[in-house]
Parts: C-alpha cells; structure tokens; sequence
C-alpha cells in the first residue's frame, strides 16, 4: 500500500510529502479555497497522519491533546509547555 511504501521510504520521505502537501494547502486558499482547499487539506492530513504512525503516534494522542487544551487561553497552555 502507499502508507507501507511511504513507511518504507522513511521518514525524510514522509517530511518532504508533509512539506509539499501544506504548501499546496498555502496555495489552495490563496486561490480562494472552496472545494480545491478541502482536498489539498485532506492531503496534508494524510500525511500527518503517516508521520504521526511513523513516530509509533496515533490520531487519538492528538485528539487527546486538542482536548486537553481546550478550555486553558492561549497564554496559559504556552505557559504549560514551557514548563516541561
């Protein structure tokens, strides 16, 4: 499958596809977004998410992480990470 081969590749390969892929989410909304920015958007998310398993990462740790900052302002969820 093309997650297996991207895995494979390793993970210069999977960052390069992450880069291309926000690159053209950039484009798609600077064309004015629409159907073309969920598409290149979807993408971006793909790839994410094969880096994210590349890291032994699930999408849930990121839910999980949504979650857990949501609630805190902005200020005090930086000055958490600053913390640790």
């Amino acid at each position: 499958s093309y997650v297996a081969q991207l895995l494979h590749k390793g993970e210069d390969k999977i960052l390069k596809k992450v880069i291309e892929e926000a690159g053209e989410v950039l484009m798609a909304s600077k064309d004015g977004g629409g159907e073309h920015l969920v598409y290149e958007v979807a993408d971006l998310w793909f790839h994410t998410q094969v880096l994210l398993a590349h890291h032994g990462l699930r999408v849930e740790d990121v839910v999980n992480e949504l979650a857990r900052r949501q609630g805190l302002s902005g200020l005090v969820e930086k000055a958490a990470r600053q913390e640790n």
